[in-house]
Formats: C-alpha cells, structure tokens, sequence
C-alpha cells in the first residue's frame, strides 16, 4: 500500500481551502497554512464586505424609487454604527463554515506563516512554535494587498486604502476614488448610495477601460445622472493632507479638494518570505508565473490565485485550486478538462450591475474576427418595467456561420446572476438557438437573453 499524497497549502482563500478539501477527498494528507483568516483576506476582507456594503446602499436607493412602484416614498437614513458588525458576522459565518468543512475532511490547519525551506520542505513559524512539513506537493496561494503607490500616504482616516473601507472610520462628506476599475466603480456606486458627494479620476477616456465601451456608457451615465464627477484623462500623482481634508493633485494640472481620498489602483501579490529561491521557484514582478495545470517551474509546486498573476477572482481562483488538487493526485492522467481563462465569468456589483463572459465586440473586432453581435434593452422586457428599473441590455456575440456562443455582456439588474446562462454556453458551446428554444419562464429578466439570441 502506497503512503498518501504529502500536500502542503500555503493561504487558505478560496484556491487553498479548496485546493485542501479537494485532495483530501481524494486521499491526500494535507497541511493547510494560514496567517489571517481561514476563508481568504482578499475574498473575507474585501469582496464579501464591500458586497455586503453595495447591498446596503441598494437597499437604499429602492426605498427611494419606491414611489414608482406605487408606494409612498420612503428615504431610509443610513445607520454607520450597525454597518460593521453586520460585516463582521457575515465574515465570521463564512470563515467557520470553511473552517468546518475543511475539519470534516481531515485537514490538518496550521496558524501562522509558511515559507518553503527547500523543494520539499515547508518551515510554519506560529505564535508558540516553528514547524517543519516534508512535502510531495506544495501549492503556494498566499494571495494579495492593495497597491499603494509612493505618493499617497495612507493613514486609514482620510487616505484610505479599500481595506480602510469596510466600513470606513465615517462616512465622507465628499470621496475622491482614484482608479476607474472594477474595484475602483464599485466604491464610486457604494458612496453614492450612501449619500457622499463622489468624483472619480479616470486615467483613459472611459471607465472600466477594459470592458466593452457599450458597458462603459450605461455605467457613465448612471454616474452622471446621480452627481458624480468624473476627471477623464487625469491620472493622481500626488495627495496632499490638512487637518480635515484632501487634495488631489493630477498630472494635467487639475485639482480636487475633498474630505476623503480612496485608492482603488490594483493589488500586490503576496510572495514577500515565501521562500522562493530556496526552492528554486522563479517568480516575475512578485508573481509566480504557473503552466495550465498550475505548476510552476518546479513540477511539484504549484500557484493559485492572485499569486499566480492569472484573473484575479475568487471563482477563478476555486476552480484553480480543484484543477491543482486533480493534477497533484495523478487525475490528469484521465478525462481532465483544463481552466480555460478566456471563458471565465464576471460581475461588477454597481447599480445597474454589469457582468460579462467570452469574448466581447472590441475584442473580436481588434482581432478582426467576423462575429454576430445582438443586443435587446431591457426597456423591452416585461419583468423589467414591472420591477421599475429598464435601466440597461443584454448583448449576445456568436459565430455567424455556427451560431456557437462566443460570450456576452449584460447591464441591469441581477445581471451577476443572469450571466450564468451565457457562462454555461460559453464552457458548453451551445449556439444561440439552444438558448432560443430554452422554455423560460415568463415574466422574468432572462427572457432578454432568449431575444437577444434570436
């Protein structure tokens, strides 16, 4: 009888807790490492609070579109006292629930830091104890931390990165997010919701800049509409303090005086004292490149999630660790379906939502690839106009000589749950009139997608 798969994780976010539950399942003895919190910091810390927060302001802006509805209207106050102790029992449910899983698998949690000593040992250095592990396999997945650039000073009360954020020390009179990204329309909806004046600096000439200009637009005018500024063209280079205040400097001379500054300007991956070199584990601007099996340059160590420098997502980084737990037990040696990046769904929790898969217009177009692109607003669709919000469209891209669905995008309500029906099709290869035969229900916002394949 063969001895057991010895698998050491380091990180127990979503790629490591799954990586751990997946091969112990399997018959691996494994060893899961985790300085923080079981669960992930960058999926505990930063998107279920800022979800959880989004929900709040959503809450919110029904109340005051409840007139439309046939309702007297309704202005709830925001309550900031109550705002971090619900998120702190939403963090908490969620990381025990992890917790709990992996303990009914036999894993075997550590708390505290790992390194690698060498190519098949771990050195655990906890509160009371430094520990060593031989290993089989090792899979690094120690995640990230917001980017903080040389000027801005951060002090957690008026220069904030998101972790300041959740929530922050008050509620700002007047919030300069800078960076136009995911993370950084997500704060500019959050704050809005919640009552503060908003101006984003946008460094191109649209936010989201890697998103369909169509998206870009409803999201822009929604902005618009409810009072944010936006600085196009401007990128920050300098924040100055007073004793109450913010300036924002930008590099074309512009200026922005507010109460609080908030930078949304990507990640830093956490590969600081991992140990690298003395593994012989190569890495390239602090990330750890990986091969589609998620193998690094040494066979038997792998990387996931934000370390890996691959999409930064929580179900991107799931599925990576389950593929790494596969390749570590010897599965790939059977039907094993490789992670295919490019076909990987996201949202984006503004109001309207935004959620996209596939390949998008640009994208096709800039590649010179002939496609069909079909788009309906949902200013067409019963459930829509029932709900009192019209507010965007679905838009279908496809093969015009298989009809196989390429991707899409959507914007409205609900679209980060919409999506998934396109996200099966994209992962499947359906053609648009699998869709259009699909008996949906009636009245319901997916029957948007149904016209949009037709």
């Amino acid at each position: 009888m063969t001895a057991p798969v010895r698998f050491v994780i380091l990180g127990g976010g979503p790629a490591g807790n799954t990586a751990a539950t997946h091969a112990a399942r399997l018959g691996a003895e494994v060893t899961l490492v985790e300085r923080d919190i079981v669960g992930g910091a960058a999926h505990l810390w930063d998107c279920i609070p800022s979800k959880a927060m989004i929900a709040t302001g959503g809450a919110m802006a029904l109340t005051r579109r409840s007139g439309g509805l046939g309702l007297a209207d309704v202005d709830a106050s925001f309550d900031l006292e109550s705002l971090g102790p619900r998120n702190a029992a939403i963090t908490e449910r969620l990381s025990r629930s992890v917790s709990t899983l992996l303990e009914s698998q036999g894993v075997r949690m550590l708390r505290g830091s790992g390194r690698l000593k060498g190519p098949h040992q771990v050195v655990v250095e906890t509160d009371t104890d430094v520990i060593e592990i031989d290993a089989d396999a090792v899979l690094l997945a120690t995640g990230s931390r917001p980017r903080v650039p040389p000027w801005a000073e951060v002090d957690g009360e008026r220069i904030l990165t998101t972790r300041d954020a959740y929530p922050p020390p008050e509620i700002p009179e007047h919030l300069v997010v800078i960076g136009s990204g995911v993370t950084g329309v997500e704060f500019v909806h959050m704050f809005a919701s919640f009552g503060s004046k908003v101006s984003l600096i946008v460094s191109r000439q649209q936010v989201l800049p890697d998103k369909d200009a169509d998206v870009a637009a409803v999201l822009e005018a929604d902005f618009l509409a409810r009072g944010v500024m936006l600085l196009k063209g401007a990128k920050a280079e300098a924040i100055d303090r007073g004793p109450d205040s913010v300036v924002v400097r930008c590099d074309d001379g512009r200026r922005v005086a507010a109460s609080h500054a908030l930078l949304a300007i990507g990640f830093v991956p956490n590969s600081e004292n991992l140990g690298l070199d003395a593994a012989g584990v190569e890495s390239d601007r602090g990330f750890v490149p990986v091969n589609h099996h998620g193998q690094t340059n040494v066979a038997h160590i792998y990387a996931a999630g934000d370390l890996s420098g691959k999409l930064p997502l929580s179900s991107v980084a799931s599925m990576q660790g389950r593929k790494i737990a596969e390749h570590a037990m010897g599965l790939h040696t059977r039907a094993h379906r490789h992670l295919d990046y490019d076909k990987a769904a996201s949202a984006i929790f503004t109001e309207p939502e935004i959620a996209d898969v596939g390949l998008t217009e640009s994208e096709a177009f800039a590649a010179g690839r002939k496609i069909r692109a079909t788009k309906v607003p949902f200013a067409a669709s019963a459930r829509a106009l029932i709900d009192g919000d019209a507010r965007g469209f679905v838009k279908i891209v496809s093969d015009p000589a298989t009809g196989v669905v390429l991707g899409g995008s959507i914007v409205g309500r609900n679209a980060s749950e919409l999506i998934s029906v396109l996200a099966l099709a994209v992962t499947a290869g359906l053609r648009v009139t699998d869709i259009v035969e699909s008996l949906l229900v009636h009245p319901s916002l997916a029957e948007a997608l149904a016209d949009a394949a037709e």
